[in-house]
């Protein structure tokens, strides 16, 4: 799994994620101080979702790409502590290995 935190995006970037999002494209995230992208094996990626929307008030969206190795990326908009408590929080779940 791979993990970055942009912090303050450029109009550039929020442009290429909103045009590779899998909502709506009019569907836009409120108050993006900063954008979490994680990207790996879809599973953990559903996992990563779940734990980042339950710490903290984030939108979490998935980002379309051509991956052969079946892999997914995702984007997390929101303010940039909330994007970093989520992004902790991913980690910190995928990290576990109880299969409860």
């Amino acid at each position: 799994m791979d993990m970055r935190i942009i912090r303050h995006p450029s109009q550039g970037t929020i442009d290429i994620l909103y045009r590779r999002k899998g909502s709506p494209r009019d569907v836009v995230p409120a108050n993006i101080g900063a954008v979490g992208l994680v990207q790996g094996k879809v599973i953990e990626m559903i996992v990563a979702s779940d734990a980042a929307q339950k710490s903290v008030d984030v939108t979490v969206e998935d980002i379309k790409g051509n991956c052969p190795q079946n892999m997914l990326m995702l984007a997390i908009f929101g303010e940039t502590a909330a994007v970093e408590t989520a992004m902790r929080a991913i980690k910190e779940r995928l990290e576990e290995t109880d299969f409860q």
